[in-house]
């Protein structure tokens, strides 16, 4: 099963979900909004991946963020900033059978999915 993970009326979620859908790959969407990811969660995509890939820096919340808040940042600060705003995630965040990975690239998907699919 892939999940993947996003807010619905973004433009890379839509890019993702299109490129599985037109594969006939099937993936389950969880949207942030809807169903906030929690510490859990983030704890487990953090044993794959480091916590400055999860952060979203080139998005509005991330702007938002105090001086302060963008400075001092590390990984259990990163954790309540995301719970606190799911926004700041990157997108999409995918896990393949446990396998977790962030952001959308078309050939990583493709090696991905040709291995499983």
């Amino acid at each position: 099963m892939i999940r993947v993970y996003g807010i619905r009326n973004c433009d890379t979620i839509r890019k993702t979900l299109n490129w599985f859908s037109s594969r006939q790959v099937e993936t389950e969407f969880i949207d942030y909004r809807k169903t906030p990811p929690d510490e859990q969660l983030l704890r487990s995509w953090l044993e794959q991946l480091d916590w400055e890939q999860l952060v979203n820096r080139r998005g509005t919340t991330w702007r938002k963020l105090t001086d302060e808040q963008r400075e001092g940042i590390n990984q259990a600060s990163a954790i309540e900033l995301m719970i606190a705003s799911p926004s700041l995630i990157k997108r999409p965040v995918i896990d393949q059978d446990g396998t977790v990975w962030a952001g959308f690239d078309e050939t990583y998907l493709s090696e991905r999915v040709a291995l499983n699919y």
